[in-house]
């Protein structure tokens, strides 16, 4: 069947998403995430991958309501986020990745600007974190949790790759602190914008 509106693609899509899952333990909030997951990846993993923790879903459209900076990892995740849906809210996207002073600090350090990147917004009070590409940036912010140099309203943890990215997320697993994250090796960018793409609409309509 051949469909050409944009809204008549997405709703036939999520109606065959909605088959394919069929009942999952995540409650209809939850679920209305990981579809979107799915359907920005294609990949039916997602049903068995996705991990909320410490009520994430609550606290994320809490967050989002009251406003605020969220941080993203890299411009690829601030660019996947529906500005529409954000513009109606409090909040605004903030990323460190080509700031100066944190390419210069990794190159002191001889670490990665991710990394760099969370002392960055940890330095400005941000406290609303979305990683979609960057390990080192999860490891980085659970070091400044031990120090006590922040305590993250959310944190969306969906880090790509082969080297600390399953390690990275399984470590987030262990805090007390709101989060949403993959088992494994699987994520990105756009996995991480389509998950704060869904706390949007849950907050201010599709």
């Amino acid at each position: 069947m051949y469909v050409k509106k944009p809204m008549a693609i997405e709703k036939k899509s999520m109606e065959i998403i909605e088959e394919v899952m069929g009942d999952t333990y995540f409650s209809e909030e939850e679920k209305l995430i990981v579809k979107r997951m799915i359907h920005t990846t294609g990949d039916f993993d997602y049903r068995k991958i996705a991990v909320f923790q410490n009520d994430f879903l609550n606290t994320a459209v809490e967050g989002i309501k009251a406003g605020g900076t969220i941080f993203t990892d890299t411009k690829m995740v601030a660019a996947g986020i529906n500005k529409t849906a954000l513009a109606k809210t409090s909040c605004q996207l903030k990323y460190f990745i080509d700031d100066k002073k944190v390419v210069e600090l990794s190159k002191t350090l001889g670490t990665t600007r991710s990394a760099c990147a969370i002392d960055a917004a940890v330095s400005e009070g941000i406290d609303m974190f979305v990683i979609g590409n960057a390990p080192t940036a999860i490891f980085r912010l659970l070091e400044l949790i031990d120090e006590g140099k922040v305590n993250p309203k959310f944190v969306v943890g969906v880090p790509v790759g082969f080297v600390g990215a399953a390690e990275s997320k399984e470590s987030l697993r262990k805090y007390a602190i709101p989060s949403i994250s993959t088992v494994g090796t699987k994520g990105g960018s756009n996995v991480a914008a389509s998950i704060m793409n869904a706390i949007l609409y849950m907050v201010v309509g599709r």
